[in-house]
């Protein structure tokens, strides 16, 4: 990772610094699809920060590669490039423009537990719990989704935080917890709080094709307490992890019931 700027290697060795000027160079001969694009990513990213979800740079793909310099990235394009990107999360629309616009290839990330949380599930529970709660007539915030394949398929609903109680006593601990390190121990439903995050729309994934994770619905939803989507998610999943026992004859991994 780098120290918040991007300063890494490219793959062809050559430093950041000649990468973003190399990157200039052809946004600057871009065709008009190119610049529309890049107008629509700085976009969205402000109306994020609008609305208080706070950002962050973070690596992007190159081919099914990441941009970092970590051999074997085990998340390639969804981590932040920054070790203190929980103090550098910013909604300041200023320094967002800066960084959209010097590192035109970079993803970004949001940091979670501090203005909102997300709930974070595999696609095909998501889908099914989407439909759910529509039909209900319950206020379902923003929800992404991640074109991936296999176990990164995901959806993201994203709610009002739990809160930061002064008093830590007061907080409320949850097994379903999700942070960076302990992702894999979470292939059902993930709860983004404090100490994580997750990518914010556009973002680009590694592999064949154009990866993404895009808004279905945007931000100009408000933000759900997220025990109101809670019940529906997680019986959404338990049926996900049923569904992939019998399919797969694999024990389900579903954090529920430590």
């Amino acid at each position: 990772m780098g120290d918040g700027i991007g300063r890494f290697r490219g793959t062809d060795g050559r430093t950041s610094r000649e990468s973003r000027l190399a990157q200039w160079l052809r946004r600057r001969t871009g065709t008009a699809d190119t610049q529309a694009e890049d107008s629509r990513r700085e976009d969205l990213l402000l109306a994020a920060a609008a609305v208080g979800l706070p950002l962050a740079p973070a690596a992007h793909p190159v081919g099914f590669r990441c941009s970092c310099e970590r051999i074997g990235c085990p998340t390639p394009a969804t981590h932040p490039v920054s070790f203190a990107w929980q103090t550098q999360s910013t909604t300041d629309r200023s320094q967002i423009e800066r960084w959209a616009r010097n590192q035109p290839e970079a993803n970004f990330i949001t940091a979670t537990g501090m203005i909102h949380d997300v709930l974070d599930v595999p696609l095909e529970a998501g889908r099914s719990a989407l439909d759910r709660l529509l039909e209900k007539g319950v206020d379902v915030g923003p929800v992404a989704e991640y074109d991936a394949t296999g176990e990164q398929a995901r959806m993201l609903f994203f709610t009002a935080t739990r809160g930061t109680p002064e008093d830590e006593d007061e907080w409320w601990p949850c097994e379903l917890d999700c942070h960076p390190e302990t992702m894999d121990e979470h292939p059902g439903l993930r709860w983004h709080c404090r100490g994580s995050y997750v990518l914010v729309p556009p973002a680009r994934l590694p592999g064949d094709g154009d990866r993404h994770v895009a808004w279905l619905r945007g931000v100009e939803h408000p933000l759900p307490d997220p025990l109101t989507l809670l019940e529906t998610l997680t019986d959404a999943c338990a049926r996900y992890a049923d569904g992939r026992e019998h399919t797969d004859h694999h024990e389900p991994a579903w954090p529920l019931g430590r």
